[in-house]
């Protein structure tokens, strides 16, 4: 959900991580090294109920399991996605961790001590939620200007309303899922939104627009789709729109129909 509202699409497709030894045959639980895969996972953000949806996807990646050790080449040709476009930008791993105070130096009396580590990926966004066995945490590395503390909250969000909608709204639509924390929300409607204004009562809407065209002919006025319409370009269609109504004689509360 997080990726389809900040992308403006119902129907997203990310990478998820696997972890290649579910069906790495007899001795695999004995062969030391990386058995991990990345394959693509497609959901649909839709009317479907929230219950229906977590199912599905619990489907989905039960029968991506048996491609786990798939290649991610074999992969994009099977999409029909012509390379060099990518099959997804974004990742998402979820796997089992050790809480960072855990990670005691020398805890055992080994000899070992524990410094630290930094992880890198190549995809824009990565985003891992870590199982500590008694908590969940959230690990994100995105590109700038974004923020990987904002993509946490988002998620975060999106967990909460997750369960929350699953105990008491589980037939409600998947789509309805909310992303944005309550303080983005109020930053977003309230504070970036006051546009409140005083406008003298003493000239009609019609002088007041006439003034800004003057002021800021090339200013754009409109925009829908890729078309833009500048004050200017858009008092010259309403002024010829007002001579075509006049030629018919349209006058004061006569009704006209528009079809727009």
């Amino acid at each position: 959900q997080v990726v389809a509202r900040t992308s403006g699409r119902g129907r997203v497709v990310f990478g998820t991580v696997l972890f290649g030894r579910m069906e790495a045959g007899a001795g695999g639980d004995r062969t030391m090294g990386l058995f991990i895969n990345t394959l693509p996972l497609r959901l649909d953000l839709d009317d479907t109920a929230v219950e229906d949806s977590v199912r599905d996807t619990h489907g989905r990646l039960t029968d991506l399991m048996a491609h786990e050790h798939a290649s991610l080449a074999l992969a994009q040709r099977c999409s029909g996605v012509a390379a060099p476009a990518p099959l997804f930008s974004s990742i998402l791993n979820y796997r089992h961790n050790a809480m960072p105070g855990d990670l005691v130096a020398d805890k055992d009396g080994s000899g070992i001590e524990w410094l630290g580590g930094e992880e890198r990926t190549n995809y824009p966004l990565m985003l891992a939620v870590e199982d500590y066995g008694q908590a969940l945490g959230l690990t994100a590395q995105i590109v700038r200007p974004f923020s990987a503390d904002h993509i946490c909250a988002l998620m975060q969000r999106a967990l909460d309303q997750l369960a929350e909608m699953l105990e008491h709204a589980p037939r409600a639509p998947v789509r309805q899922l909310d992303i944005l924390p309550v303080e983005e929300r109020q930053l977003l409607l309230e504070a970036w939104n006051r546009t409140h204004a005083q406008y003298s009562g003493e000239r009609l809407f019609v002088a007041q627009f006439e003034a800004q065209v003057r002021r800021s002919p090339e200013a754009i006025a409109l925009v829908f789709g890729e078309t833009e319409l500048s004050y200017a370009a858009l008092n010259a269609r309403a002024n010829r729109l007002a001579r075509r109504l006049r030629d018919r004689s349209v006058g004061t509360d006569i009704v006209v129909g528009l079809a727009l």
